[in-house]
């Protein structure tokens, strides 16, 4: 029975674990890679496995308020039996008698109970019960920021990919029909070969730029797939709407820097509470641990084995106790200065830690804007290639440009068009670094 359950238990997990990899679709949009990814990947499972160990060792820590209760039990056979001496009361000058201090065969048992009335140790538990969830809570807040700005970032990169090789596919089919236009003119003697010869060595070097492209895309679907927390083997695409992203790349930037609003200060504060805690603990670990006591014993002795359990010798008590440290070899007072000095090592931290954001902020807002600026000028700058491109195309065909301008202006098109994507791209991964600096990425 117990095999079945456990090879019935063992097939239901895998079947949950497939069908858990299955609920990805293969076309994946942004929001969903962030879900998945924040559900999926092991940096934030592992995460959540510390918030539930946090919590198992406050529950162990805690423990010690409830009652203890033990029960010990022992049995004994003597192969040679303690003697004690008694006085000969007949003869008090003769020397003293020997007699066996106990029977050839002991047996007893213990019940006991205590109960912590006051001690140090649990109160600073107690007290630090809240603070060390938290701790890990924000750990795990840290985890699912990281994580949504670096899934965030490879999803962009892998669609500026993907938009380079749409584009360089429409350059490809663009710059075959010219090469059949060319090479029509020069059949037809209107032109000489220099011109389609050109085309062609054109459409070589495109085609093998997009194969390149195409490469470096498996290494970012990769870096994507890695972020998500899927199996290397599986197969995904990205969904989008170009238009969609740039409606979405504006962001207040006269918002003001709060420190308190990043989650790395949230878990500054919380760890120097819990270090306040300690020194206070510290501060206070001269004082006494008192604690009640019970105590229910039984007791049996016979030098027959067979007849050791019939006469029992019951024995009970209830007592309290009072601990208290007198000594501890400076053991209090260093452990003490450690917690203070501790303590002023976290307070420098936090200037630090101020710094360290501001100086994350500026950096983000000023590529921000940067960025935001290059992308009006380069969105005016594909408007202008392709209006040049169409002028010198419609020229070339009437005989009044040379073929050479024309591969100029669909190069400064092309080149127009790739730099708009990635301008749009950078914009769009600046803004969440900007949003991280801010300390406005929500996690639900």
């Amino acid at each position: 029975m117990g095999l079945l359950l456990s090879l019935f238990l063992g097939v239901s997990g895998f079947l949950f674990a497939q069908m858990g990899h299955d609920t990805l679709p293969s076309s994946l949009t942004l929001s969903q890679c962030r879900t998945y990814a924040l559900t999926n990947h092991s940096l934030i499972k592992q995460s959540l496995l510390d918030e539930e160990i946090t919590r198992r060792d406050i529950r162990i820590a805690l423990s010690g308020w409830y009652p203890q209760l033990e029960f010990d039990a022992n049995m004994q056979h003597y192969f040679q039996v303690p003697q004690a001496s008694y006085p000969n009361l007949l003869n008090p000058s003769a020397s003293a008698i020997p007699f066996p201090a106990n029977a050839n065969n002991t047996s007893g048992g213990v019940f006991s109970a205590s109960q912590t009335l006051y001690s140090n140790n649990l109160l600073y538990a107690a007290r630090t019960s809240r603070e060390q969830h938290n701790q890990a809570s924000e750990n795990t807040v840290i985890s699912k920021i990281n994580i949504y700005v670096d899934v965030t970032k490879a999803f962009f990169d892998v669609l500026l990919t993907e938009e380079q090789l749409n584009v360089l596919s429409e350059d490809i089919l663009r710059l075959q029909r010219n090469y059949k236009d060319a090479y029509s003119l020069y059949k037809n003697g209107l032109t000489d070969k220099i011109d389609y010869q050109r085309t062609e060595i054109s459409l070589s070097n495109m085609q093998a730029q997009k194969r390149s492209t195409e490469e470096s895309l498996k290494a970012k679907y990769a870096v994507l797939k890695q972020f998500l927390g899927v199996v290397p083997g599986k197969q995904l695409t990205v969904s989008f709407d170009s238009s969609k992203y740039e409606n979405e790349i504006l962001i207040d930037t006269t918002s003001f820097l709060d420190y308190s609003k990043r989650i790395e200060y949230q878990l500054l504060q919380t760890k120097l509470k819990l270090q306040n805690s300690q020194i206070s603990y510290y501060n206070w670990s001269f004082l006494p641990t008192f604690s009640a006591f019970y105590e229910n014993s039984s007791a049996y002795s016979n030098d027959q084995f067979s007849a050791l359990f019939n006469k029992n010798n019951p024995t009970s008590l209830f007592g309290l106790k009072l601990t208290l440290p007198l000594f501890q070899g400076m053991n209090r007072i260093e452990n003490l200065n450690k917690a203070k000095l501790q303590f002023h090592r976290l307070e420098l931290g936090i200037d630090f830690l101020k710094s360290l954001i501001n100086t994350e902020y500026t950096q983000a807002l000023s590529g921000y804007t940067s960025n935001l600026n290059e992308l009006k000028i380069a969105k005016n700058n594909i408007s202008l290639a392709r209006n040049i491109f169409n002028t010198v195309k419609l020229q070339y065909t009437k005989g009044i440009k040379a073929y050479l301008e024309v591969i100029v202006s669909e190069t400064d098109l092309r080149t127009a068009e790739l730099n708009y994507l990635n301008i749009l791209f950078r914009v769009l991964s600046s803004k969440v670094d900007l949003e991280k600096a801010l300390g406005i990425i929500k996690i639900d």
